[in-house]
């Protein structure tokens, strides 16, 4: 009878997959879950890197984003597999309805043996934190000029300032006006990469465009992007030369390792000065 959900081996004058969708929701749910797992780990490893930790304890971590990338596919695969089931019985609407956990274990084994490790490059998290990683390892590590990062630079270059004064040299680079240009455009150049292009102050909370690459404050970016849309309007990027003319809120990521950059940076300022 219409309006009558059908068993199994029925006629499929109307179904009701209620219940199904449901359940639906709650795996979706718990790939919410995996998602907040991946965060935590991927905070994790970069706490690791920052603080020089063993490379076992970060490759662990690196384990546990693997894995918890593999269960997100796995889970995704297996909604896709009762989506499409139920496209299926809806769309051909079958004489009998066809064992449906059969018909999703079909798909989602279908699903499956597509796997490859490429896979994983489909992952915005899994992306990001192996982006992050990279970028805090490059600002975290020894540079290859005898080990010193920019702060040290700082610290060399007082250093050699006292050494020029007791030299007598000091005042002849005073006098050309070069002292101090190289060091300086060193020190300049890494904190650039601090500055927003909006608001032309350091970044507190800095994100990364997916699509060009650049980093904003995302408050001034956000505000940018709505206000645009607000006239109907596209957000071009505000870094200078960038030619990317459709910045979305979809394209901006956390840039964790940036964020991290900048806060060590102003505390081995703030030591130095004391």
């Amino acid at each position: 009878m219409p309006g009558r959900s059908s068993s199994s081996s029925g006629s499929t004058g109307f179904i009701s997959f209620s219940g199904i969708e449901s359940a639906l929701s709650s795996l979706k749910n718990f790939q919410s879950c995996i998602s907040s797992g991946m965060d935590t780990a991927s905070s994790v490893a970069l706490d690791l890197v920052e603080t020089q930790t063993e490379v076992s304890s970060e490759y662990s971590m690196d384990k546990a984003m693997v894995e918890l990338a593999m269960m997100d596919r796995e889970l995704s695969h297996y909604v896709k597999a009762v989506q499409s089931a139920i496209s299926h019985v809806k769309e051909e609407r079958p004489e009998k309805i066809p064992d449906l956990k059969l018909l999703v274990e079909k798909k989602f084994l279908a699903l499956q043996n597509k796997n490859c490790d490429a896979d994983f490059q489909n992952n915005a998290k899994f992306v990001q934190f192996k982006q992050q990683l990279k970028e805090l390892k490059k600002q975290s590590k020894p540079k290859e000029d005898g080990g010193h990062n920019e702060v040290d630079k700082i610290k060399d270059k007082d250093a050699r300032r006292a050494g020029n004064e007791r030299d007598g040299l000091q005042a002849d680079r005073e006098a050309d006006g070069t002292e101090g240009v190289d060091e300086d455009m060193i020190v300049t150049q890494s904190q650039t990469n601090f500055i927003c292009p909006i608001t032309q102050v350091e970044m507190k909370k800095p994100v990364k465009n997916k699509v060009c690459g650049h980093t904003y404050e995302e408050e001034a970016i956000v505000r940018m992007i709505e206000s645009k849309h607000r006239r109907k309007k596209k957000a071009c990027c505000p870094k200078i030369g960038c030619s990317h003319t459709d910045v979305r809120m979809s394209d901006l990521i956390q840039d964790e390792a940036l964020r991290r950059a900048i806060e060590n940076h102003n505390k081995k300022k703030n030591r130095h000065s004391e």
